[in-house]
């Protein structure tokens, strides 16, 4: 893979990926416990005048220091082709958890080459948080080396699980979690990229989705990896941008689980 390039302003990329985060989290934080007009995209998917501003000033960042990048947000930018360098950007992830006063939200972001994540950094600025990671020099968290959980199997485990937006599959996971229990706990955090991240430093021992968008999942690959961590789709496969379920955390709960999972379809 190449070498991640300086931007026009002679930055890295990591240091524009922060320059997105800290602006996108000041953006989040000015609006967060103040009363705003909800849209409804979906069944359980909400919009905010928040997300739409986060995202038009991180991709402002974005085109001036990367103007020849392809860009790919949830909100606002055009499908790309993702043959060559893109940025993949949630601007608020969690939305949901931020318009009900609840601090569990993130900023999203990666770095891919041909659709590969190199690049991820998830940061919740509720709790001032940052998850990075680039590809071959591990994760850290807020600056310090982190680390997947080691759990060998499900029973050791604190399970994270999300439930999507489709609800056929959002029961799916309800049954596989049940079929599992008893875990040493589950949790449901309402935003992916938290999840991911969480599974990445071993917060979670292992975590699960089945209804993920590229923006939602491009930045914990990488993190995941990079933590050591093991990152499949439902099928057993390694999880890319475009994967629509995956499982993540410690490779031996991981491996535990698929093979449940495998003996329960989730779509028809």
């Amino acid at each position: 893979m190449p070498e991640l390039p300086l931007s026009t302003s002679g930055k890295t990329a990591a240091a524009v990926a922060r320059a997105c985060a800290q602006e996108a989290g000041r953006i989040a934080m000015d609006a967060f416990g103040r009363r705003q007009d909800v849209q409804v995209k979906g069944r359980g998917n909400f919009l905010t005048e928040t997300d739409l501003a986060a995202e038009q000033a991180v991709l402002a960042i974005l085109r001036k220091e990367y103007p020849e990048h392809e860009l790919l947000a949830e909100e606002s930018a055009a499908e790309p082709q993702g043959e060559g360098w893109m940025w993949v950007v949630d601007p608020l992830d969690g939305t949901h958890n931020f318009s009900r006063g609840i601090p569990y939200f993130a900023f999203n972001i990666a770095l891919c080459y041909g659709r590969e994540p190199l690049l991820g950094l998830a940061y919740a600025p509720a709790t001032g948080e940052e998850f990075f990671a680039e590809n071959g020099k591990g994760l850290t968290v807020n600056g310090q080396p982190a680390r997947a959980s080691t759990a060998e199997g499900l029973s050791d485990c604190v399970l994270g699980v999300d439930l999507g937006y489709e609800d056929a599959r959002a029961a799916r996971m309800l049954e596989l979690v049940a079929e599992v229990w008893p875990v040493q706990s589950v949790r449901v955090m309402g935003s992916a990229a938290l999840g991911l991240a969480y599974a990445a430093c071993g917060r979670y021992d292992l975590f699960m989705h089945h209804f993920l968008y590229p923006w939602d999942i491009a930045a914990g690959i990488v993190l995941v990896k990079e933590g050591g961590g093991a990152v499949l789709d439902r099928d057993g496969g390694a999880a890319g941008i475009d994967s629509e379920g995956v499982i993540a955390g410690a490779p031996g709960a991981v491996k535990e689980m698929l093979s449940l999972a495998r003996e329960r379809p989730w779509r028809e």
